[in-house]
C-alpha cells in the first residue's frame, strides 16, 4: 500500500520473486550439504549447536530468516541481522588436529555460508524451471550484498554476479573437504530422527528431498562425499518434474505454512507486491549488457541456459 515499507528488497527485485517459489525448499537443503563440505565452517555449527537433535529447528529458523529479510520490513530485517551478528561474536570452535581456537565470525567462514546459500536458491530454483535470464542472475547474486551485511560481511568483499561467484567457488574448491562433520550432515539429512509413526513420510517424502537436493549438487561435491549421483540430464529433469508439481499447488495455500512473511508482505504492501515469476524479466533485465557468466552452481561446469531453461 501506499507508503508502507517494502523493506529490504522490494517487489520490483529477483529476490523476492524468486524467494517465493517452493523449490527454495529443496535448496535450503543442497545448501547445508555444500556448506559442510568447508571444515572449518561445519566444524562451527556443530560443535556449537545440538545439530542433531535440533536440525528441525535450525531449518526453520534459517526459513524465517530469509523470510523476514526478503518479506519483512526494513526494522524487521535489520533486527534479525544483528541477533544472528551477536549470535556470531559469541561462538567459537576448536580445530581439533591443531587446537585452534577459532571465531565463528570470520569473514571466510560468513563468506562461505553466504555463498552455498545464495548459489543453491538460484541454480535449484533456476534449474527447476523458473524462467530467469543470465542478466536477472546476475541482479539476484548483486542484490544479496544486502543480506551479506546483515550477516556481518563488507559487501564490497561478496561476489556481485554469477560470474564472481564462480570465481570464488573456483579458489575455495582446494579447501573443501568431506571430513568426520560433513559425514554426520550426511548421515542426519538422509534419516534424521523423528517420531516412529513418522517414519514412513521420511521415506516417502523427506529422503526424496534429500536425495533430490544431494543430486543437484556439483559433481566435485559428489566425489568428496563419495556417494554417486545420477547423470545431470536425469537430475535436472527430476527438478523440473518435481517443479512443476510443487508449483501447482495453490500459491496462497503454500504460503499459509509459517511463518507466513509473503502473507504478511502482501497484507503491507498489497496484492500488486504478490511475487511472480513473470515479474522477473522487466526493464533492468532487458538493459543490462550482455556476456554475464552463467554459471553459479557451486563450482561445477554444468550450466543453465538463458531464460532459464536447464541444460
Amino acid at each position: 500500500m501506499r507508503g508502507a515499507d517494502p523493506g529490504l528488497f522490494g517487489p520490483s527485485s529477483v529476490t523476492w520473486q524468486l524467494h517465493g517459489d517452493p523449490m527454495m525448499w529443496v535448496a535450503g537443503v543442497r545448501a547445508l550439504y555444500l556448506q559442510a563440505l568447508h571444515p572449518r565452517a561445519v566444524r562451527g555449527v556443530l560443535q556449537n549447536s545440538d545439530f542433531r537433535r535440533d536440525a528441525w529447528g535450525r531449518l526453520l529458523r534459517t526459513a524465517r530468516f530469509v523470510g523476514t529479510t526478503t518479506y519483512g520490513t526494513t526494522e524487521a530485517a535489520e533486527k534479525a541481522g544483528a541477533r544472528v551478528r551477536k549470535i556470531h561474536t559469541l561462538l567459537s570452535a576448536t580445530d581439533p588436529d591443531t587446537g585452534e581456537r577459532y571465531g565463528v565470525d570470520e569473514p571466510e567462514l560468513l563468506l562461505w555460508v553466504h555463498c552455498a546459500e545464495i548459489d543453491s536458491y538460484l541454480h535449484v530454483v533456476r534449474r527447476s524451471g523458473f524462467r530467469l535470464s543470465d542478466a536477472a542472475a546476475d541482479r539476484y547474486v548483486a542484490e544479496h550484498r544486502v543480506s551479506a551485511r546483515l550477516v556481518g560481511l563488507d559487501p564490497a568483499g561478496v561476489p556481485a554476479s554469477t560470474g564472481e561467484l564462480a570465481a570464488y567457488f573456483a579458489r575455495v574448491r582446494p579447501q573443501l573437504a568431506a571430513g568426520p562433520e560433513a559425514r554426520t550432515v550426511d548421515t542426519f539429512l538422509r534419516r534424521p530422527p523423528t517420531h516412529p509413526l513418522l517414519v514412513p513420510a521420511r521415506a516417502l517424502l523427506w529422503r526424496r528431498v534429500a536425495d533430490l537436493a544431494y543430486a543437484a549438487l556439483p559433481r566435485h561435491a559428489h566425489a568428496l562425499y563419495g556417494r554417486p549421483a545420477p547423470p545431470p540430464e536425469t537430475v535436472t529433469r527430476r527438478l523440473v518434474t518435481t517443479g512443476t508439481l510443487l508449483r501447482r499447488v495453490p500459491a496462497r495455500l503454500r504460503w499459509q505454512l509459517p511463518p507466513k512473511n509473503i502473507l504478511g508482505a502482501m497484507a503491507r504492501l498489497g496484492p500488486g507486491s504478490r511475487p511472480a515469476p513473470y515479474k522477473v524479466e522487466g526493464p533492468a533485465a532487458i538493459l543490462d549488457g550482455p556476456g554475464r557468466a552463467r554459471q553459479g552452481d557451486g563450482g561445477d561446469s554444468t550450466r543453465c541456459q538463458s531464460r532459464g531453461t536447464p541444460g
